[in-house]
Order: C-alpha cells, then structure tokens, then sequence
C-alpha cells in the first residue's frame, strides 16, 4: 500500500488514521514504567520500540499474526535487572522479543578479561555477564514521528542514544534509529557505536533476532544461504532435531545452537528466512556480512519458551577470551566508530 501527502491529508486529519508512531508508557508488574514506541505502517506490520531497554524490538506482528517472540519474562524494566546475578545468567529473566541487542563491549558468554588499558590499579581485569550490558540501558530518546519526503513517502522514525560507561573503564555510545515506510512491510535499524572515552576499548556486537508462535510452528522452515557449519552445540547430536524443518514444541527440550557461515550476495549481503507455507508467511533479516562476520543459530523449541534465533555477531562462538587470544579482538580508538545497517522484513509468499 502506498500513500502521498495530499491524497491522505484529503482523507484524513491526521496520518494516524493511515500509520504512525504513538508514545506509550506500560503501567503494570514487572513491565511497569517502560517507555514504548508503537510503530503501525498501515501496510500489515505493527511493531513495538523499548525505549528503556537500549530500544530494542519487542512484540511485533504482520497482519494479526505475531512474529516477535514473547517469553514468560515479559519487557522487564531494567531497574529490576541485576547484572551480576545467577553466575552471570540474570538476562534470562529479561529475555523476550524480536530483538535482544548484545554488546556493546562483551557478547557471547560470561568472560572475566584484561581491563588494565583504562589505568586503575583497583581493577586489573572486567568480569562480563552473558551478552554484556547493554540490553537493559534505558536509551535517551532524541526523536521519533512521521516524515515526508518529497510529499511521496512517509517514513516512520524514532532514534536515541544508548550510553555504557563507567568512571575507569569504557565509554561507549550507541545511537540507534529504526525506520518503516508508511504502507511498508520492513523494519530498517540503524546502529552507530563510537568511542566516547580516550582508551582504546574492547567492542563486541550481536543481534539475538527471535521469532516467535505462530510465525513458528510445526512445519515452517528455516531457509538459510549456507555454506558449511563451523560448530554445534551437543545438544544437537543427542536430540538430532533438524535445523531446517520446524517441529511443534517439544518437552524438554534442550536449545540446539549452530555457528553457520553464511554465502553472501554481490552486494554482500546475507538473508536467513523462517517461511510459513501454513500461514503463507515469511520473516527475513538481511544484513552485511562484512559487519558480522560470523553468524549463529538458535533452536529454543521447548514448550513455553518457543523460539527460533538469527543472531548475526561481529565474533565467533568462542567468545572474548578466544578472540583476545587469537588477535581477532576488536578495539575502538578513541573516537572511533562502527556503523551498521540491518533490515527485517516479512511478507506473503
């Protein structure tokens, strides 16, 4: 569906009768106090913003059907998230939605490492939790709303900044802005990590992407550009559950994870898919292999926490240790940063 300027404002007083974006707060349990931004593109695709959660993507749905995973934890506040608790695991309780960001200095599991670059004799080394801070850092929100561009399209905006810093050690700023076209069916994020401190800094980055019932479910696929598997997890041997062909949710299930490389296209883009054939369906996230080099897959097929994983990361599953190890460490000079691009799409087969 396609909108102009004149022609909706012939219709309607306000583009809201068509799409927008809306600021909400959610005022019960432990969700209370989150500031949301719902996205509505008029063309099928509703999608919600956290704000206080470094504005990731909670719920989302393509035309009255859900693909954003929704786990028991609800869109926890952060105010309730201790880093340190359960051995470094406490983000399990604060793990839901389409998009968990991981990073900004640590990703993969918990690592204690050298820290000595930031000059503080009473922390010679960082200890990290699983997929690092971030997550849970409410973002300062600079903006969001509806803009036209040449009175044709309307694009759907909101960006903010997302800081992790801490007085002897990193500084690390992460602006983010996520865009959707008015009568559009694809979300655009738009991430920029820089260096705000003057020492050289570990950086990390990940997307846990999550699809959810009933995107997922008994018979859908899991369409991958795949080369070969780098590494499995045990899991996957002892349950020999397939990684293409979805099953219903199984009892007991114990998560099955994969280190994928992944064929890029000319432009050098690479695009997992979960199709539906059921629901005639798709979800696909496309992103540059040059930024995420590595790419992971996560079966979570247990009952009550159903879930399939895309997880593009700028490392390898080892995780920091190794990479600091084997040279393929990232550091951002002072001043320095990484931007990166990535879409989710859905649509109709």
């Amino acid at each position: 569906m396609t909108f102009d300027r004149a022609g909706l404002a012939r219709r309607a007083g306000d583009v809201s009768a068509a799409g927008g974006v809306r600021a909400v707060v959610l005022d019960d349990g432990a969700e209370r106090g989150i500031r949301v931004l719902e996205f509505r593109t008029g063309g099928g695709l509703a999608f919600d913003v956290l704000i206080d959660r470094a504005m990731d993507l909670g719920a989302a749905e393509f035309r009255g059907n859900g693909f954003g995973w929704r786990s028991a934890t609800g869109f926890r506040h952060p105010g309730l998230h201790e880093y340190a608790d359960e051995g470094g695991l406490s983000m399990l309780r604060s793990f839901s939605g389409l998009l968990l960001t991981a990073g900004l200095d640590h990703t993969l599991f918990t690592a204690e490492v050298d820290a000595s670059q930031y000059r503080y004799p009473h922390r010679p080394t960082v200890w990290n939790g699983l997929h690092g801070r971030v997550a849970n850092i409410p973002a300062r929100l600079h903006g969001y709303g509806e803009h036209w561009i040449d009175d044709e399209r309307c694009v759907l905006w909101a960006e903010g900044e997302v800081r992790q810093a801490a007085v002897f050690g990193e500084h690390l700023r992460l602006t983010r802005r996520i865009e959707a076209d008015l009568g559009g069916t694809e979300i655009r994020l738009i991430d920029t990590v820089r260096n705000a401190g003057f020492d050289p800094t570990p950086h990390m980055y990940l997307y846990h992407v999550n699809v959810g019932w009933p995107f997922l479910d008994d018979g859908a696929r899991c369409e991958l550009p795949l080369e070969r598997t780098l590494w499995q997890s045990d899991s996957v041997a002892e349950q020999g559950v397939s990684n293409a062909e979805m099953p219903a949710p199984q009892k007991g299930f114990v998560e099955q994870v994969y280190e994928h490389e992944l064929k890029p296209d000319a432009a050098g883009k690479v695009r997992p898919r979960l199709v539906n054939e059921r629901l005639g369906v798709f979800f696909e996230l496309e992103y540059d292999a040059a930024r995420f080099p590595a790419f992971f897959q996560w079966l979570h097929l247990r009952e009550g926490a159903y879930a399939v994983g895309f997880e593009p990361s700028t490392h390898h599953v080892q995780g920091e240790p190794a990479a600091r190890e084997d040279g393929s460490m990232t550091f951002l000079e002072p001043g320095e940063e990484r931007r990166y691009e990535t879409v989710f799409r859905v649509g109709e087969l």
